[in-house]
């Protein structure tokens, strides 16, 4: 067995499934019909416990290929059916990969009331537990958790050494289904465009997938750590600048503000998620 306990006192009690133990976290939802996966691997969830409205997961298992960062971030997962995968693509079932990388699972509650019940009182402090606790037990430990604010997660996330992205052109291609039979690999991928712009991206957390997708626009990219300062990126010249997705709280990331501040009015800047809106 196993429980969520929220921090306005509602719990919800159903399997276990991954790692036993206990996690703290900000609950969550994600109303993704697949790519389970993806979201388990983005590091922007670090800290958070996710729970998927899709009733359904964990039909196609896990695989080394569509990960989006070298290991799972969630504190938490809640599904409301765990299946066994099936999909000549899967290396692993989900219950082993959360067990390998010691996060606990709940399945079993109705993941659609408690995304209704989010919806309603807006993300909160929560605890995940295979333990014997009491509801009380439980909702006392979500509440003294200290949450996310002030919480700087980038520097657990963020790369320790700057990289060029896809420097051979092979992990960026796309798939395609080639007409008529062939021995030839290369005819599974369509070509990569030439590139027209180089460009530096700061790592708060970013994901595999918009690194493919920016080579795929034909930009050229250098990766840096988040606590790059902006004369070393400005050593490079780049034609533009791009700020990652990362977990946290945006205003405990002063590295961050002093780097942007450093580059506006000097590079063309533009970012997804962690407050850069």
């Amino acid at each position: 067995m196993a429980l969520l306990a929220l921090e306005d006192g509602r719990v919800f009690r159903g399997g276990a499934f991954g790692a036993p133990g206990s996690a703290l976290g900000e609950v969550c939802f994600n109303t993704s019909m697949a790519g389970y996966q993806e979201i388990l691997t983005d590091p922007s969830y670090k800290g958070q416990i996710v729970a998927m409205t899709y009733p359904m997961i964990g039909n196609y298992g896990v695989n080394s290929a569509d990960v989006e960062s070298w290991k799972p971030h969630v504190s938490g997962f809640v599904v409301r059916e765990l299946s066994g995968p099936s999909s000549w693509r899967s290396e692993q079932s989900l219950d082993d990969y959360l067990k390998a990388n010691k996060i606990p699972g709940l399945q079993g509650i109705d993941t659609r009331a408690l995304t209704k019940h989010l919806r309603t009182r807006g993300a909160m402090k929560g605890l995940i537990s295979t333990e014997d606790l009491s509801d009380q037990q439980a909702v006392e430990k979500a509440k003294a958790w200290t949450g996310l604010v002030g919480v700087d997660y980038v520097k657990e996330v963020t790369c320790s050494a700057a990289y060029d992205w896809d420097p051979e052109s092979k992990l960026s291609r796309r798939w395609k289904i080639p007409l008529g039979a062939t021995t030839d690999p290369e005819a599974y991928f369509e070509p990569l465009p030439k590139i027209r712009h180089r460009i530096v991206a700061y790592d708060f957390g970013i994901k595999r997938n918009i690194l493919r997708n920016l080579r795929q626009s034909g930009f050229e990219v250098h990766v840096v750590p988040a606590t790059t300062p902006a004369s070393e990126v400005l050593k490079r010249n780049p034609d533009g600048v791009f700020l990652s997705n990362g977990p946290g709280d945006p205003a405990a990331l002063p590295y961050a503000h002093d780097a942007v501040r450093g580059l506006i009015g000097k590079k063309p800047i533009f970012g997804i998620c962690l407050g850069h809106q």
